[in-house]
């Protein structure tokens, strides 16, 4: 049953869990998603939405861990004709031991194995989950140290019950990587992991799926080097899928928000271009639950037309240099605003609602990722916290960044690699309240440093920041009496939720 998948189909559309929806689901009563309500989720994904695949989460949050079974006693009929694993899929994304100490792992593993059982005593015949997301992936033993344990379970369960028909016990891995640095090295831990793997098993995996991260790369460095460090990620897949001969399948981890990826139904065909050279798209919360229906599955459609076949990503040796340059130059100006601006941003994430059942996690920061003592919220109430308090954390170190680059000839690089820049910044800038960072700046050093950062994107790429519509200004005006009610010591979650909706994503 568990063997390599050499013909298998490779989805377009991946529907996640991540906590950023403002507003209720379409399918549900309340903004909260508790994991009983999981089943009823990834069907509703798959059947009215379209989504193709799913990750189930069991990283940073609590997962029910009999979901497949539930979602095939309740659902049989639509899967008989549409099977997991064959034509709808469910990914797993697996805690990382080496970062998070959890005891969830043998859990996760034992819910596949005996998933698996289920659906073939319904008669289905291929397993439901075959594919593993190991996020923070950072060396490429830890990629053959899940697939490896794995097989030892599936052997172990089979000693213990009696054949289970799971035959190689073979799990195909995805590196999930997230950090700017990692992008850059990713040609030598996807070639370490190859050798790795062909040591272990006698061959090398027929295809590979890697993941790119857009949030925690941009908490850690900047929008500018998280779209940049993509850039140079994908570079270094194809590179793999040329010298090695096996093909290459990216997925993009992108959220709503211009900081967090800016997938979203309002400006699809805008933000898409970006991502060229992907395979597969992740649509998280927001994307499908803070949209009408209509206009999502519309979105959806559009994704799939632009990615049904990836454009392979090349560019020279000396360009790479050029891009991890501008990399480096963003994100010094960045780090130190940051840590300046992190008691505020914590104080505001305390108040920024949860979505999911999540356990605590203190994201990057708080793994001691070389940026001082600074311990941040997970990037999703991050961001939140920023936009509440109307400073979109896009221009954090970008107009300083954008002055360095200028300076350096570097602008055409910019422009040749992060398409979308302009589009972006005005897009975040619609949410900007400059009375609310005017405020900051009569006192706080990282506010003074975020109004230059303004001023220089302003100037350099000759654009107008600040409200367009109706809903903007309203936006403006919640974030104003956001900033004023925390000042006062009122009560401001129903002003944040309020604000949320107005931009169409949590954070």
């Amino acid at each position: 049953m568990f063997t390599a998948q050499k013909n298998r189909k490779i989805p377009l559309l991946m529907g996640t869990q991540h906590p950023d929806n403002a507003s209720v689901p379409f399918w549900a009563e309340s903004a909260f998603i508790s994991r009983g309500q999981e089943m009823e989720e990834i069907f509703q994904n798959f059947f009215e939405l379209g989504c193709d695949e799913f990750m189930w989460d069991w990283e940073g949050k609590f997962a029910d861990e009999a979901m497949i079974e539930k979602l095939l006693s309740v659902h049989l009929k639509p899967f008989q004709q549409e099977e997991l694993g064959r034509d709808r899929f469910i990914t797993l994304r697996v805690p990382n031991v080496w970062e998070e100490k959890t005891f969830k792992l043998a859990r996760a593993y034992m819910s596949v194995l005996s998933a698996s059982e289920f659906v073939n005593a319904l008669g289905l015949n291929t397993p439901p989950v075959f594919e593993f997301i190991l996020p923070m992936t950072t060396r490429a033993d830890q990629l053959i140290h899940i697939q490896s344990t794995f097989r030892k379970m599936a052997k172990v369960h089979e000693e213990i019950f009696g054949s289970q028909n799971f035959g190689d016990g073979y799990i195909h891995i995805i590196p999930l990587i997230e950090s700017v640095e990692d992008f850059a090295g990713a040609y030598t831990l996807l070639e370490n992991f190859l050798i790795l793997h062909k040591k272990e098993f006698g061959c090398y995996p027929p295809y590979m799926r890697v993941f790119i991260a857009r949030s925690d790369p941009a908490l850690n460095a900047g929008l500018v080097p998280a779209v940049l460090g993509s850039r140079l990620a994908l570079r270094e897949f194809y590179r793999i899928q040329n010298d090695f001969g096996i093909p290459i399948y990216p997925i993009i981890g992108a959220g709503s928000l211009p900081f967090r990826g800016g997938i979203n139904p309002d400006n699809i065909e805008r933000s898409l271009q970006q991502y060229k050279g992907c395979k597969t798209i992740t649509v998280q919360s927001a994307f499908r639950y803070d949209y009408p229906v209509d206009q999502v599955k519309s979105a959806m459609k559009k994704i799939e037309e632009a990615f049904a076949e990836p454009e392979e990503i090349k560019y020279s040796d000396e360009e790479f240099a050029k891009v991890l340059e501008l990399c480096d130059i963003f994100k010094k100006f960045y780090r130190p605003t940051i840590e300046k601006f992190s008691t505020m941003i914590n104080q505001m994430a305390e108040s920024v609602p949860s979505r999911r059942e999540r356990v605590q996690h203190n994201g990057l920061f708080g793994y001691n990722r070389g940026v001082g003592e600074v311990s941040l919220p997970r990037a999703i109430k991050f961001t939140a916290a920023c936009y509440s308090l109307g400073v979109p954390p896009e221009f954090i170190g970008t107009g300083r960044g954008l002055k360095v680059a200028k300076e350096k000839g570097l602008i055409p690089t910019l422009e040749d690699h992060f398409f979308t820049l302009r589009h972006e910044l005005k897009h975040a800038g619609k949410f900007l309240n400059r009375e609310n960072l005017a405020h900051y700046a009569k006192t706080e050093e990282w506010a003074q440093e975020i109004e230059e950062d303004i001023k220089l994107c302003e100037e350099i790429l000759d654009i107008e920041l600040g409200p367009d519509k109706d809903q903007h200004f309203l936006h403006r005006n919640v974030t104003s009496n956001i900033a004023l009610k925390q000042r006062i010591g009122k009560d401001f979650s129903e002003d944040l939720v309020e604000a949320a909706i107005l931009r169409k994503s949590l954070g």
